[in-house]
């Protein structure tokens, strides 16, 4: 009855897992960015509020540093928080890119085939190498950011 020829799925699927990929990519930034619009908007009620019943707005925590433009951070934080979470987020980045290096060299260390792919493990040093970028240029992040006057970045 149906006549379903399995040689057009795999070019349609080359063709249409790259597309949902892009519109994925798409949605998820637009979500992201109404939701973080929508924190910024009910922290500000928030402080409005706060004004309202009487509270000195020195008294209240501070609105700086507004984080709409750096990526993964919290809506607003203070100098200090921000550079924190950034250096943070290297470091972990950096701990996962190094330990997948050093998996994969020795995948293909212990894979390879000894006559033909005797140095097939050094693959893993791409990865490996930039993990050790990420790890160290979390440590000179948080130095530079702590020698900037803004406050200290340790903690």
């Amino acid at each position: 009855m149906f006549s379903f020829d399995s040689g057009l799925l795999v070019p349609m699927m080359i063709f249409a897992l790259p597309i949902v990929a892009v519109a994925g990519g798409i949605t998820a930034g637009i979500v992201k960015t109404i939701s973080r619009h929508r924190l910024m908007e009910l922290a500000q009620r928030e402080r409005i509020a706060a004004i309202e019943r009487g509270i000195d707005p020195n008294k209240l925590p501070p609105m700086t540093a507004m984080m709409s433009d750096s990526g993964d951070a919290p809506t607003y934080m203070t100098f200090r928080q921000a550079s924190i979470h950034r250096s943070r987020g290297l470091l972990i980045g950096g701990i996962i890119t190094l330990s997948v290096g050093i998996g994969v060299s020795a995948m293909l260390y212990f894979v390879a085939d000894s006559s033909t792919d005797s140095n097939a493990w050094a693959t893993g040093l791409i990865p490996t190498f930039i993990g050790v970028a990420l790890i160290l240029s979390s440590f000179l992040y948080r130095r530079f950011a702590a020698e900037d006057g803004e406050g200290p970045a340790k903690g």
